[in-house]
């Protein structure tokens, strides 16, 4: 695509291996994607594979089963938590994969708070990146107060940037403008839609964060380019999608019935009108 790079997560609703995936992304028109990560993953396997396709590994999504932990955890369950991100730290510079894409929490109708001791935690996991050259995309998620605390706390670290997931900035943080709070940070995208919150009084769950493909839900694309234009964000756009529905939803049923190779080129296709939309492209 014309001066703007585009890269897809793997996912396992895709139904085929993650080198199969990597390939079909490049045979859609993808020129790069993302892989989550657990231990004895096989990633640099999945590396030497991009490269021998020249395709752009753009970022690890480290686990987030233990972000609570890194927060409230006692001291054995929060070693366990902030060992496991430091790995995924190493996995990334091992293999010269830039980005290590983390959460901050998970969890909803919580009234706990940020404090200092999971400051303290994902400090020493800030410190291995910055010794080692990786950067970390804190994500916006629920608890978005956690991710203020991480983000003002670590605004100074040259390893600590921000991943704007735009469904969660509408089912998860009422449509707010985390790109006017974090834009100056800006290091990585999860692009994808849904139909905001569905509880009449606000309450949010993960049944919501539907990652549909962009224009099947309610997000309004223009003005979302715009943002992505306005804080000078220049690099890959990624696109984090879900071919499956949610428990008792039905919105993403549709996709199943398209083989893979179509469901990818309608990905394809709807990336390159977001990418069309825009003025600061990849150059």
């Amino acid at each position: 695509m014309y001066k703007q790079k585009t890269a897809l997560s793997v996912s396992s609703q895709f139904g085929v291996d993650t080198k199969t995936q990597i390939k079909m992304f490049k045979d859609a028109g993808f020129d790069g994607f993302c892989t989550d990560w657990k231990h004895g993953d096989p990633i640099e396997e999945y590396k030497a594979y991009a490269d021998e396709l020249a395709m752009i590994y753009q970022s690890i999504h480290a686990p987030f089963n233990k972000s609570d932990d890194m927060w409230h955890g006692d001291d054995e369950l929060a070693e366990t938590a902030v060992q496991e991100l430091i790995e995924c730290v190493n996995v990334c510079a091992d293999n010269g994969i830039p980005i290590m894409v983390s959460h901050v929490y998970i969890g909803f109708d919580d009234e706990r708070k940020p404090n200092t001791i999971g400051l303290e935690r994902y400090g020493r996991v800030v410190a291995e990146a910055e010794k080692r050259g990786v950067k970390i995309a804190f994500e916006n998620t629920e608890g978005e107060e956690y991710l203020e605390a991480v983000m003002k706390h670590f605004a100074s670290s040259n390893a600590v940037g921000f991943c704007w997931d735009t469904g969660h900035e509408m089912c998860y943080n009422f449509s707010k403008n985390l790109l006017a709070l974090y834009g100056d940070k800006l290091i990585a995208t999860h692009i994808n839609d849904n139909l905001g919150i569905k509880d009449f009084g606000g309450r949010i769950f993960w049944h919501d964060d539907l990652h549909l493909l962009p224009f099947d839900g309610i997000a309004d694309w223009d003005e979302r380019m715009q943002r992505l234009d306005d804080c000078g964000f220049s690099g890959i756009m990624t696109f984090e999608l879900c071919r499956n529905s949610k428990p008792n939803r039905h919105e993403n049923d549709i996709y199943g019935k398209m083989t893979l190779e179509e469901y990818l080129a309608e990905a394809y296709k709807r990336a390159c009108r977001l990418a069309a939309k825009r003025k600061n492209r990849e150059s």
